[in-house]
């Protein structure tokens, strides 16, 4: 049975935070809020917890995780960039957008785009998510909270305890965040590519927002 913990969505309680870093840190897998919408959390290095986020949404081995950071001086740990993408990044974080960049040797290759060898990474903007990343030092290992047969996250935390209460270790409720997943850009290439349009706007890499 999962704990559950009500986090103030700006002001989350740091003993509650701790606890479930605590989780974390010892294996467990976590849900919880972000500034697009629900996800599943785990260690950067669980392999076992990587696999049971697998499990949850039943995706393959090629399904993207995305390594959520503190900020631009962690996400550099973690991904190669560039002073061009550099101020791609700076000026559209934190916010609602995932970005493909090429990994650094700091990314276990379990988690690398085979072909690629591309991660996803992203920064936030929510107090519950800045919280947990200052408590752990390091990034979350991060999922889209959308289960089998459904088409959009899910937001409605009574649902959420019905349905994960047995295949999750805690629950972060801090409200309703939506249901809208992040836009994700690739900063690959020449120029930033839209791969999904999402709730972060589209205005900072010169396309309609």
């Amino acid at each position: 049975m999962a704990q559950y913990f009500a986090v103030h969505p700006d002001n989350p309680q740091q003993r509650l935070i701790r606890r479930a870093v605590d989780i974390v840190r010892n294996g467990g897998l976590m849900v919880y809020p972000t500034d697009s919408c629900y996800a599943l959390g785990c260690h950067i290095g669980d392999k076992s917890a990587m696999e049971r986020v697998r499990r949850i949404r039943q995706v393959d081995a090629h399904h993207h995780f995305t390594l959520v950071c503190r900020d631009l001086s962690e996400l550099g740990q973690y991904a190669i960039v560039d002073n061009i993408q550099y101020r791609t990044l700076k000026a559209s974080t934190p916010g609602s957008y995932t970005f493909i960049l090429k990994a650094s040797r700091e990314v276990p290759k379990r988690l690398l785009n085979p072909k690629r060898n591309t991660i996803g990474v992203r920064v936030p903007d929510h107090s519950v998510v800045r919280a947990l990343l200052e408590e752990m030092g390091e990034p979350i290992l991060s999922s889209t909270l959308i289960l089998p047969g459904d088409e959009l996250p899910m937001n409605d935390m009574e649902e959420i305890r019905s349905r994960l209460q047995h295949d999750v270790d805690v629950i972060l409720d801090g409200g309703s965040c939506g249901m809208e997943m992040t836009t994700v850009v690739d900063l690959t290439g020449d120029m930033p590519v839209v791969v999904r349009r999402g709730k972060g706007s589209t205005a900072p890499f010169g396309l309609p927002a």
